[in-house]
């Protein structure tokens, strides 16, 4: 069973958001982890290798500086990693580089986060799995394998859902797949020396970025007593707008 894991290197959720002129991201000061979403897509990698054998690879899409998330995932268990060298400014990018190394290697599951808690835009594991020609599933919650086939399960409205796919396949990780798992010593030991195999981008990003904007403060809040039923409905009308 050889399985790859992307994963993204971004701001802790802690961390004050800030821009350059609005138009870069300011990461002075900003430290950086694992996408909490990869890490569970980790840690249930790492449940099946040590169930079927096999082994679990990560990959990044990214400069020198996101080294020590690689390592950390090194640390929690991966076998080995893969560091493709470009800034990852655009989904497309990101998606068609894993793909293109990918394809070398024949990979029975490659899993990612639901999506990136920076850009939260939830693209790459379906644009992979589009580019390999491989069946997509999206937030499974839940993922098994029996024989040559992947049994996974996500949440739809009002229940859950049951898929079925043959390997291999490629599937977007949602909190309750695993519970993330914490670096033991040996481990931190093992990733400061292991060596990252770091490959050169070659691709171009369909998209860019204009400007980045801070949404509006949030505005004092009205408080009503319950016999102020018109007064609620104008200020939902004349203030809100929402009706």
């Amino acid at each position: 069973m050889k399985i790859l894991v992307c994963i993204s290197n971004v701001p802790d959720t802690t961390s004050k958001i800030s821009f350059t002129d609005n138009k870069a991201f300011n990461s002075a000061g900003i430290q950086f982890i694992i996408n909490p979403y990869d890490e569970i897509a980790l840690s249930r990698a790492l449940e099946l290798k040590e169930a079927l054998g096999g082994t679990v690879t990560v990959i990044n899409v990214g400069l020198a500086n996101t080294e020590p998330s690689i390592r950390k995932a090194i640390a929690i268990g991966a076998d080995d990693a893969i560091r493709i060298n470009v800034e990852p400014t655009d989904a497309f990018l990101v998606a068609d580089l894993i793909a293109q190394t990918a394809k070398n290697n024949q990979y029975d599951i490659i899993l990612t986060g639901r999506e990136s808690i920076d850009y939260n835009g939830a693209q790459v594991g379906g644009m992979i799995a589009e580019l390999l020609d491989l069946p997509f599933i999206s937030v499974a919650t839940k993922l098994d394998i029996n024989g040559t086939q992947a049994i996974l399960e996500r949440e739809i409205d009002g229940g859950k859902e049951v898929l079925v796919s043959p390997l291999p396949i490629v599937a977007s990780a949602q909190k309750g797949m695993a519970e993330p798992r914490i670096p033991n010593m040996r481990g931190i030991m093992t990733a400061r020396t292991k060596p990252l195999q770091v490959i050169e981008a070659t691709g171009n990003a369909l998209t860019s970025s204009v400007a980045f904007e801070l949404p509006p403060a949030k505005s004092a809040c009205k408080m009503l007593t319950v016999d102020q039923v018109e007064e609620l409905v104008n200020l939902l009308h004349t203030e809100a707008k929402v009706i």
